[in-house]
């Protein structure tokens, strides 16, 4: 019988990195069909919560936030987008764009996961960002991607001018913050076990594998201590 595995990914939807690193996660999942079942949530980051509505040229924006050269900068894009052919996922034009506030977009899918449609609507977000070049503040465009993935697109547009789930979306980051969680994705197991980073479906495999024996073998400790 499989084990059962609450997985809570703490991400922002303009980060290379969380899209890298689900993939890898989904394709251990894949690995370990039979033996692990995951209940997935997606958590509230913000990798740019200061970001003005008109966003910042995405090479100038790295550059000044990490203090590198445009050549490291433009290594590092193509480190990711490699990596994300190894998993699968062809980003678009990386090397250009734009850096934009995430905010609705976050409350957006903290009511999908309401509807159950999470995953969904934050992998189609992933894609208007990285393949479609677009701007995820932009409400008409979330509002495209929301019907795109069969939500109320009605529903999404009252949240959107109503400033709905706000004080969630923002107890939720502070939780995570206050936690220690300060760079995404960040994948927690079972509210305790910790996978950080972009990990190669490998390390996510032996990880969920090992967090598994462990709640297994605490069933058995607990019906023995019952008996």
């Amino acid at each position: 019988m499989a084990t059962p595995l609450k997985i809570d990914i703490v991400s922002d939807v303009s980060c290379p990195w969380c899209i890298i690193g689900y993939k890898a996660l989904d394709e251990a999942l894949g690995k370990l069909d039979g033996k692990v079942t995951a209940d997935i949530s997606w958590q509230p980051f913000e990798l740019n919560p200061n970001m003005p509505p008109e966003g910042q040229e995405i090479v100038e924006h790295i550059t000044e936030k990490y203090g590198i050269s445009v050549e490291q900068s433009e290594q590092n894009r193509e480190m990711i987008k490699q990596r994300g052919l190894d998993v699968g996922y062809e980003f678009g034009n990386r090397g250009g764009g734009r850096i934009y506030n995430t905010f609705d977009a976050h409350r957006l899918l903290h009511w999908a996961e309401e509807a159950g449609k999470q995953t969904e609507l934050k992998l189609a977000f992933f894609d208007l960002y990285f393949k479609e070049s677009g701007d995820p503040s932009n409400h008409e465009q979330l509002l495209a991607v929301v019907e795109q993935v069969g939500l109320d697109k009605a529903a999404a547009q009252e949240i959107l001018t109503t400033g709905k789930y706000t004080q969630e979306v923002r107890e939720a980051q502070h939780l995570y913050q206050s936690n220690g969680i300060s760079s995404v994705p960040a994948v927690i197991v079972n509210n305790k076990h910790l996978i950080s980073g972009g990990q190669p479906a490998s390390v996510f495999e032996q990880a969920l594998s090992q967090i598994a024996q462990e709640v297994e073998a605490q069933k058995v400790e607990g019906e023995s201590a019952e008996a």
